[in-house]
């Protein structure tokens, strides 16, 4: 039997207006992706039946980058002594653990290269006290800013996971789209309830900027919601 969509999640809408047009967000609810998952299969079996000419369908970046073997456990996870000194200096804030952890500044020293990581540490230092914020992930790049760590709010097992930024979005997002017939775009997402990124999609440029605007305030949520895949739908 096809899945149906899931009802709003808890404080979201399920339509919103843009440039006075009227758009649904559909989440659909899942079971928990693991790692050695197909997600082509998984995407597929989830939206059947739930889509229809015209829908985008919207992808969170965590069930690709977990269907890649790209989710590691706390406990697997050595961080060399840089990790530890390093992630001391990075700002807590409501966003998230961010690389303020060892093991998830140990990923970053791995995914973008001790020089620099270093290099965006020494920047973010001085201009820090110079009252500017940001420097150090906007020099550390995406593959630094798109980790995610562990929280207790994260549903588990990722709730003691590192989970990586997936590898290939826009390729991934491709193969999705080729693969479920009568579906026009993909997209794969970054979305937080602080604003959000498409790291890969079928769509042309300003077409992912209306994309975001549609999905800024979050509608799948990100705690227990399990619906890691929804739909964008003109109405």
């Amino acid at each position: 039997m096809a899945p149906v969509p899931s009802p709003a999640n808890e404080g979201k809408a399920l339509e919103v207006v843009v440039d006075g047009r009227r758009y649904a967000r559909i989440p659909l609810k899942t079971r928990v992706v693991m790692p050695g998952d197909d997600l082509d299969a998984f995407v597929r079996e989830y939206t059947a039946g739930a889509y229809r000419p015209g829908d985008w369908l919207f992808v969170t970046e965590k069930i690709v980058a977990i269907s890649q073997g790209r989710s590691y456990p706390m406990a697997e996870i050595t961080a060399r002594p840089l990790a530890h000194t390093l992630s001391r200096y990075v700002t807590k804030t409501s966003h998230g653990i961010g690389l303020g952890i060892p093991e998830t500044m140990e990923f970053a020293l791995r995914e973008c290269g001790t020089p620099r990581i270093l290099l965006a540490a020494a920047v973010a230092a001085v201009t820090k006290r110079l009252g500017r914020k940001g420097d150090f992930y906007r020099i550390a790049g995406p593959a630094a800013r798109g980790i995610d760590g562990p929280t207790a709010h994260t549903i588990p097992p990722y709730n003691s996971h590192v989970v990586l930024v997936p590898e290939r979005p826009r390729e991934v997002a491709a193969r999705l789209k080729a693969l479920l017939e009568g579906i026009p775009e993909v997209l794969v997402v970054d979305i937080n309830d602080f604003g959000g990124n498409i790291l890969g999609s079928t769509l042309s440029a300003g077409e992912e900027r209306l994309a975001v605007r549609i999905l800024r305030d979050n509608p799948l949520g990100q705690k227990h919601e399990s619906t890691p895949l929804g739909i964008i739908r003109p109405v």
